[in-house]
């Protein structure tokens, strides 16, 4: 998540709106190790909304550069 918010150039809070999220749920989110945890209308919300602003996700196994799990700008 701070990688996509980063690409975006958007702090936590604009996050929180742009996905319909409250602040206090993208920083449990944002805490989480490794996999990030929620519920699944929360985690969709949060998928839709990086999507909406050009991020894609990298699924592992993906074709990717690097090889790894991540996010980059859709082209």
């Amino acid at each position: 998540m701070r990688a996509a918010r980063a690409l975006l150039e958007i702090d936590q809070r604009e996050l929180a709106q742009r996905s319909g999220l409250s602040l206090p749920t993208i920083q449990r989110m944002e805490a989480s190790e490794g996999v990030i945890r929620g519920n699944v209308d929360s985690l969709m919300k949060l998928v839709d909304a990086l999507a909406a602003a050009g991020i894609e996700l990298i699924g592992e196994g993906a074709v990717s550069h690097a090889g790894g799990r991540g996010v980059r700008l859709k082209r």
